[in-house]
């Protein structure tokens, strides 16, 4: 078996309702706000509470105040919600804050991260106030010194300010943005290495310690084609083919398949106690994969992705809960993904009875910890943007595959 049933839960057979849906979201957004503090934000999950000693105020967007800032806001701009207070006026407090947080975890080196650092808030800073000379600089100068990062991956490294400079030149379609996309998707080519075993390309992440391989959407490999996929109108013909040759293979020669069904270990040289594990999440395995690969061109790809949503289907929603990064939502995503990429209706019912367990979900773990889960990749504001998605039959991963309305 691909994966591990123990991870997963059994579906509530319960039948899409939008009005429930929609319900849902408001619930999440008038239940966050109702919870918010100016001094320290929201608070924080028992799941998320890492010891037994004091609770740190939570920043990054990952998991803490900047994430659910932005999916407020977020959802506001979509028109999914009306907010009672503008949260965007204390960004400038927010980038401050998550400067205090990184240097409490010993990473004052990382405020280029994508996930944890300065850039999506310098972005939502710059958003708000498009002529501040300061924050283009200050976005200039993360992006370029980061694109050396030895993590090579989405969260710290160089692919998650490759997606940054695209979102910012698409914004703008300021040629210096272009500039950095190329200059940084060039280091990466250049910092790929060859597994002969394997017989494909990966790199190695030099990751909390230790070295890795990783192919997810978090850590990994894939997290890297999101950004190239999207922007290789801004690379020449040739490197773009080499790119999509490079991608197609390592995709390819790392999958485990099973009948109809496929998924992608961690780790290209991990550990078997690693691979056993046999996670079935966006931030390992099969979701992240059809998420991270769903605007590769052609159908070169096709069979995998769909035998991916076959194992997603097959092992119903994850026991986690219905976060975006290891729950529910998130591979609720890789079957709306499906039925954007086929049109088949199948896939859209799919995703929605995802979307109808995760709210069942939201609820339960409301009433046993007594409170939400208050972050955008890990707590329910960003499963909120996936009801949203799953209304309106459109698959926009949050932070991935789109920053701004």
């Amino acid at each position: 078996m691909l994966y591990d049933p123990t991870r997963h839960e059994a579906l509530d057979p319960r039948p899409w309702d939008e009005a429930r849906a929609r319900a849902a979201i408001a619930d999440i957004v008038a239940g966050t706000e109702a919870r918010f503090d100016a001094g320290s934000y929201w608070p924080l999950h028992p799941l998320d509470r890492e010891g037994d000693g004091p609770d740190m105020v939570e920043t990054p967007l990952y998991h803490g105040a900047a994430g659910v800032v932005w999916a407020l806001h977020y959802l506001q701009d979509c028109g999914a919600v009306r907010l009672s207070r503008d949260y965007l006026a204390g960004v400038g407090h927010l980038l401050a804050a998550n400067r205090g947080w990184l240097d409490a975890q010993g990473l004052a080196g990382e405020r280029a991260s994508w996930l944890m650092g300065d850039t999506p808030i310098l972005m939502m800073a710059l958003a708000r106030e498009p002529g501040d000379t300061r924050h283009t600089q200050a976005l200039h100068e993360r992006i370029a010194g980061n694109i050396e990062h030895p993590a090579r991956e989405l969260m710290w490294g160089a692919p998650g300010t490759l997606l940054a400079a695209l979102f910012l030149h698409e914004r703008s379609g300021d040629p210096s943005w272009a500039a950095l996309f190329r200059a940084t998707a060039d280091t990466l080519w250049r910092q790929l290495a060859w597994s002969e075993e394997h017989g494909c390309a990966y790199w190695t992440q030099e990751l909390y310690g230790r070295r890795s391989s990783y192919l997810d959407a978090v850590h990994g490999f894939i997290a890297a084609a999101v950004p190239l996929i999207r922007g290789r109108h801004l690379l020449d013909d040739d490197r773009w083919e080499e790119w999509r040759r490079c991608i197609a293979s390592t995709v390819r020669r790392t999958a485990d398949l099973e009948g109809t069904q496929a998924n992608w270990r961690p780790q290209l040289f991990g550990t078997q106690r690693e691979a056993d594990k046999k996670l079935l999440q966006f931030c390992h395995g099969a979701p992240g994969f059809v998420i991270c690969l769903a605007g590769f061109p052609g159908e070169e790809l096709d069979d995998l992705l769909l035998a991916a949503g076959e194992t997603v289907w097959a092992a119903g929603p994850l026991a986690k809960g219905s976060n975006l990064c290891h729950g529910t939502g998130g591979n609720g995503y890789a079957l709306l993904v499906l039925y954007q990429r086929t049109g088949d209706p199948r896939w859209l019912e799919r995703a929605r009875a995802f979307a109808m367990h995760g709210i069942h979900q939201v609820e339960r773990d409301a009433a046993h910890y007594g409170q939400g889960r208050y972050s955008l990749w890990t707590g329910d504001p960003g499963f909120a943007i996936y009801l949203w998605d799953c209304l309106r039959a459109e698959a926009d991963f949050p932070t991935l595959d789109v920053f701004q309305r």
